[in-house]
């Protein structure tokens, strides 16, 4: 059988995923029968879930699309922050009320999601088929170093961390959902993802220590897991660490 020839071109950070040879240019794929462009895109190593524009010939197209001999393919990634609705979505809508579960390798992540006030499920002991799942019935973004979890055909909302440093990788996220506006900083429980809420000083007396009740009157409680928070060093330490991620959006603050 003989076979066909397709031009493709990856942009911007999708070349993440290419081989050498095929980065950031344009290159011929040979291919037989008739491939789904989505079967073609992931062949090649991209995940599914970090593409949002696909032009056949300069016209969109969708997942669905059996790519042709001859045909010139340019795959975008995904566009958050932009409304690309007069052309074909990849997915149905981008998701604007933001809640993450990360996979297993990225706890501290979580912890760092969870002080920015964002709703985020993390266990150290999921499996790919638990996240999927709750992903798909909670409609949560999937934020995974791992490409197979999101090569699933049923994942629609992921995305890949390429950073390997926690306050790096929680400042990809911001940008890539565009969630800087949306930070509400000690909103969540860092242990279990519920919310705080103010309590009387009363209501917590027998659950501090003597020294904490002298110093401090402000107090916070975890709806969720009761967990006791109120302003000592721990919490300036973290405002340093919120600063430092707020500094990613405007690098040129002091």
């Amino acid at each position: 059988m003989q076979l066909k020839t397709a031009k493709l071109r990856f942009y911007e950070e999708l070349n993440d995923f290419l081989e050498s040879g095929k980065k950031k240019k344009a290159f011929f794929y040979q291919f037989s029968g008739k491939p789904t462009i989505k079967h073609v895109i992931e062949a090649l190593g991209v995940p599914h879930t970090e593409v949002e524009l696909i032009l056949a010939n300069g016209v969109s197209v969708g997942f669905d699309y059996h790519i042709k001999d001859g045909d010139h393919i340019s795959v975008y990634p995904v566009f958050e922050t932009f409304d690309v609705s007069p052309i074909i979505r990849l997915r149905e809508q981008p998701l604007r009320n933001i809640k993450f579960i990360l996979d297993v390798h990225l706890g501290k992540l979580a912890k760092i999601l969870r002080m920015l006030g964002f709703d985020t499920f993390y266990k150290n002991d999921y499996t790919d088929s638990e996240i999927i799942n709750i992903s798909k019935s909670e409609n949560r973004i999937i934020l995974t170093r791992d490409c197979g979890i999101l090569k699933n055909k049923s994942v629609t909302h992921g995305c890949y961390i390429r950073s390997e440093q926690p306050y790096e990788q929680a400042p990809e996220v911001l940008q890539r959902f565009d969630l800087f506006s949306q930070i509400k900083p000690f909103h969540r429980c860092m242990i279990c993802n519920g919310v705080i809420e103010s309590v009387s000083k009363e209501s917590v007396l027998s659950k501090i220590s003597p020294k904490t009740a002298k110093y401090y009157n402000e107090f916070y409680k975890c709806s969720d897991c009761g967990k006791i928070y109120w302003k000592g060093s721990h919490y300036f330490k973290m405002k340093e660490k919120i600063e430092r991620i707020y500094k990613f959006r405007h690098p040129d603050l002091e």
